[in-house]
């Protein structure tokens, strides 16, 4: 495939890991965590689909105090069913029921607390990866102390 013909190419140093049995996300800059947040994801019926993907795009949604909260990103990670507009991506996003986080009240998008989701938007560059699983099985170990 030409170059010329693929979007914007970013270099990153972010990762992201929504760790799904923690219920909690962790951006990371270097290796090094920056910031880290409660999440609520998808319900049993609706599971956060695990895996290895990327953040695609990121938008203030018009509408702060609205579903999808003040800002959005949205992934590579696609699901049946999904709560994002037009359906199927699952979204990083604000919410307007802040008391169902930490949780699984969703179809599968990630939710966080405004602050939260404000906050890494300063912080997480499009490109960036996303792992969404347990943190331990994408972390290497720690070196023995000596």
């Amino acid at each position: 495939m030409r170059r010329s013909v693929l979007g914007p190419l970013y270099r990153v140093r972010t990762l992201l890991i929504v760790d799904r049995p923690q219920l909690r996300a962790t951006l990371y800059r270097r290796g090094l965590p920056v910031w880290s947040a409660p999440v609520g994801i998808g319900a049993p019926s609706t599971p956060t689909p695990p895996g290895r993907f990327w953040i695609r795009e990121k938008f203030r949604t018009g509408d702060p105090g609205g579903l999808y909260g003040p800002v959005a990103f949205g992934s590579s990670d696609y699901s049946v069913l999904s709560d994002w507009p037009g359906g199927g991506v699952i979204g990083i996003h604000g919410t307007s029921e802040p008391a169902l986080i930490p949780g699984r009240p969703s179809h599968g998008c990630i939710r966080l607390r405004n602050s939260a989701a404000r906050r890494l938007w300063r912080l997480l560059p499009v490109g960036t990866p996303l792992l969404i699983g347990r943190t331990a099985h994408f972390l290497p170990a720690s070196p023995p102390s000596r």
